[in-house]
């Protein structure tokens, strides 16, 4: 799959960009024939919060035919939000596919 990889307030490191791009590549069975427009993915560094330390979002957008299937998740290590955004994003998938079944 490409996909565009971006980062805000944070350095894009080669090793943060192939672990996106790992995660991402292993969703490409989900997607069986589904069609990709656009696939992109954007990690930041939100705030540096005194009392909560750094917090990281990482989203990702991707649009098929008629739809756009968009994940955001936040967490304070920039590998675990990228992991709970891959995870739900399988589930976005599943359930895309079974309305496109439906119709």
């Amino acid at each position: 799959m490409k996909i565009n990889i971006r980062a805000t307030n944070m350095e894009l490191t080669p090793e943060i960009k192939n672990y996106i791009q790992e995660k991402m590549n292993s969703l490409d069975k989900f997607f069986g024939k589904i069609k990709i427009i656009n696939a992109s993915f954007e990690i930041e560094l939100t705030s540096n919060h005194h009392l909560k330390g750094e917090i990281y979002r990482a989203e990702t957008n991707i649009e098929v035919k008629g739809e756009l299937l968009r994940i955001e998740k936040t967490e304070k290590n920039i590998f675990k939000a990228i992991d709970k955004a891959k995870d739900h994003l399988r589930l976005i998938i599943k359930k895309y596919k079974e309305k496109q079944k439906n119709y």
